[in-house]
């Protein structure tokens, strides 16, 4: 009952994501990668792999919430990318991060090194909803390469305007 109450008040909830169902995307997240990936969708995730492609890249998207202020905060300018830098550089010395351009949501990208391999991970937060990229690889350029095809994607069919 207490999760109709803003609706009978016409109080407006925010949309967050324009969808939620991130599997329906799976073939053209499979053509955009190309040529000997394959996927292993579950629901609200989506994991793909190319066990035959030099460099041995795996890509994840996952759906779920932030609701912890996060959003806010850098939205505002509370939290600036060099504040999320240094906490993951906390973790790890070689950790990068940069703003993305996530239109109405807000974003980052951060790269690092995952033992002998390179990872590169999206982050996009809208209305609470998060979306979470992460492509690993043998080399940082093909990380971010992977990454970067998905965005456009990202951007068009789950952002949204």
């Amino acid at each position: 009952m207490l999760a109709l109450l803003p609706l009978m008040l016409g109080l407006a909830l925010p949309d967050g994501f324009v969808t939620k169902n991130i599997n329906s995307l799976d073939g053209e997240v499979l053509a955009l990668l190309g040529p000997g990936f394959v996927s292993a969708p579950r629901p609200g995730k989506l994991a793909y792999s190319c066990p035959d492609c030099a460099g041995q890249p795996i890509l994840g998207i996952e759906f779920g919430r932030q609701v912890d202020g996060t959003e806010g905060r850098v939205r505002s300018g509370e939290t600036k990318i060099e504040d999320l830098q240094a906490q993951c550089q906390a973790r790890s010395p070689e950790c990068r991060i940069e703003a993305l351009d996530a239109g109405p949501a807000v974003g980052w990208v951060s790269s690092y090194a995952i033992g002998s391999d390179q990872g590169a991970t999206a982050i996009l937060i809208r209305d609470g909803d998060l979306l979470t990229i992460r492509s690993v690889a043998n080399d940082a350029g093909m990380a971010r390469a992977n990454l970067d095809k998905l965005l456009p994607l990202v951007r068009e069919k789950i952002v949204g305007p």
